[in-house]
């Protein structure tokens, strides 16, 4: 497959399934604005493509089709199946998270992600835990990563589940006791489910920084470390041992037990021989040097932030720098409110959710100040960027279809994927990253 050639001909038609075709993108509708460049903005024709105004007041979703995933700037990853894929065809994903590797002079590639076990809608009240996939190239092949090494006869892939509980050992915890499954009084049945893994390569080790669910006895971000290569074994970093990280505070579903809920949606990024905890949605902590803990167990520092007014819900913050600048990125759901006209606003309660959108930010340092937010991708939300190995920038997708657009009868089907789009730079006085536009 050549480079920038997305698909061949027999992938066309199941790109098109997931993605907005060259006819639907024509026909949706477009927040207020002109498409034009912005003060310092590249030109047509100039070496940066345009930035154009955002939609005012401050907090107003950009709806333009430009920025919607189409199939000229994206596609869903053919990742191996597992057994408990094989009915739908394909792999089930919330949460998706890929990112590029520089091992020993080659890229490895690494696809994980929230998935679903055999005979479960969802990921949720429990799932099997996390399976990781690898390919040389972002085109693939996709395979599970090779984990028979580590379990002989055990499901290929996964590196960690709630079931690994009889791994502990004296010094070496696997799943600690608010990670293990268990049984409510009958309202759910069996309980514990992980979501949002995310995979990283620090000083040469591999971990994976992942979040307990609602449905677990303590809902909050934790610490995976590799005692071998990719595909482990893992065990739990000490300071997870008890508790996620950070406080417990007052949050998440009404079922959650008072005192269990602390922050989710753990993301980790590194700099130099530094590396720092980054949880939603404005909240960061330093690892220790050790990476067994974070050095600030209480009172975690918040990036300075250009908040909406008011500050809606956020969820997967991660951090990405590139060309010099930090960019900090959540998951917003766009309200929208209208049929003739429609708008969309990321302030809760503006009309109904419609789409899980990845709103950006950039600064020159780590902990701010962030400007204004964007709209970097319309449905692409709790994602994370990378750059591949020819310094292009990406991002993930999975298409939320617990509300809204692809919670659409018609469309349902083709939500919870591994997607991943194509992004451009608007240069370095907009300094933006979004998704590339036609």
């Amino acid at each position: 497959m050549k480079r920038r050639e997305f698909m061949g001909a027999a992938a066309v038609g199941a790109l098109s399934a997931v993605t907005l075709s060259g006819e639907a993108a024509a026909a949706a509708p477009h927040a207020p604005g002109p498409a034009a460049p912005a003060a310092g903005g590249g030109a047509p024709g100039g070496p940066f493509p345009p930035a154009w105004p955002d939609p005012r007041p401050y907090g107003a979703a950009d709806g333009r089709s430009e920025l919607w995933l189409r199939d000229d700037n994206s596609f869903v990853l053919d990742l191996e199946l597992r057994p408990q894929d094989a009915d739908l065809g394909r792999v089930w994903m919330r949460d998706t998270y890929v990112n590029r590797f520089d091992v020993d002079g080659r890229s490895v590639y690494v696809a994980t992600g929230t998935t679903r076990a055999a005979g479960r809608p969802n990921a949720s009240p429990w799932n099997d835990g996390l399976y990781l996939w690898t390919a040389p190239a972002l085109e693939g092949p996709w395979t599970l990563v090779d984990t028979t090494g580590v379990r002989p006869g055990a499901a290929r892939g996964k590196v960690w589940s709630p079931e690994f509980v009889g791994e502990n050992a004296p010094g070496r915890t696997v799943v600690a006791p608010w990670q293990e499954y268990w049984t409510d009084d009958g309202r759910f049945g069996k309980r514990g489910n992980v979501w949002a893994p995310e995979v990283h390569r620090f000083r040469d080790t591999w971990y994976i920084v992942a979040c307990m669910g609602d449905h677990s006895t303590k809902v909050g971000s934790f610490l995976l470390v590799s005692e071998g290569g990719l595909e482990g074994p893992y065990r739990l970093a000490e300071g997870n041992v008890d508790k996620p990280f950070g406080e417990p505070f007052v949050g998440g579903p009404a079922f959650i037990e008072p005192g269990a809920y602390h922050h989710i949606d753990g993301s980790m990024f590194s700099e130099g021989d530094a590396a720092w905890l980054v949880l939603h949605n404005d909240l960061y902590a330093r690892f220790t040097d050790d990476m067994e803990d974070i050095t600030t167990p209480t009172d975690l520092p918040e990036f300075r932030q250009t908040p909406y007014a008011p500050e809606p819900y956020l969820e997967g913050a991660y951090v990405q720098k590139y060309r010099g600048r930090y960019y900090l990125m959540h998951a917003a759901w766009a309200w929208r409110s209208g049929d003739a006209d429609p708008r969309w606003s990321y302030l809760e309660g503006t009309g109904a959710k419609d789409q899980y959108d990845a709103v950006v930010a950039v600064a020159d340092h780590f902990e701010g100040p962030y400007s204004e937010r964007w709209t970097a991708g319309v449905g692409a939300g709790h994602n994370n960027m990378f750059v591949d190995e020819h310094g292009d920038v990406w991002a993930t997708f999975f298409r939320n279809p617990a509300n809204g657009y692809w919670a659409d009868p018609a469309r349902v089907a083709d939500g919870a994927v591994a997607g991943v789009v194509r992004l451009e730079w608007t240069g370095p006085h907009t300094r933006r990253l979004q998704v590339a536009r036609p």
